[in-house]
């Protein structure tokens, strides 16, 4: 499962195309700057980034497309699991 989403990054302040991918059961995130620019990984996604990610399976469940209970169960651990970010970090 792919969802995408738009947001600006926090350091420069300029769009960037985020993508979470869960596969394996396990969810990763990539960013990239611009249209044909490679995907970059995150490896410490921001607790920003975990919470649109939850908004967006929360939005996608009524209407069946491809989330599931346990999806939203493991978001929901990990986004109560991580500590209050605080102002001015960059989050990756």
């Amino acid at each position: 499962m792919e969802i995408e989403w738009t947001e600006r990054d926090p350091g420069t302040r300029d769009k960037r195309t985020v993508r979470a991918e869960r596969f394996a059961r396990k969810w990763g995130f990539k960013v990239q700057a611009r249209r044909y620019e490679p995907w970059v990984t995150v490896s410490q996604p921001s607790r920003d980034m975990w919470e649109t990610l939850l908004d967006a399976l929360e939005r996608r469940y009524p209407r069946r497309e491809g989330v599931t209970d346990e999806d939203l169960k493991q978001v929901r651990a990990i986004v109560a699991a991580l500590p209050a970010e605080e102002a001015g970090s960059p989050g990756e």
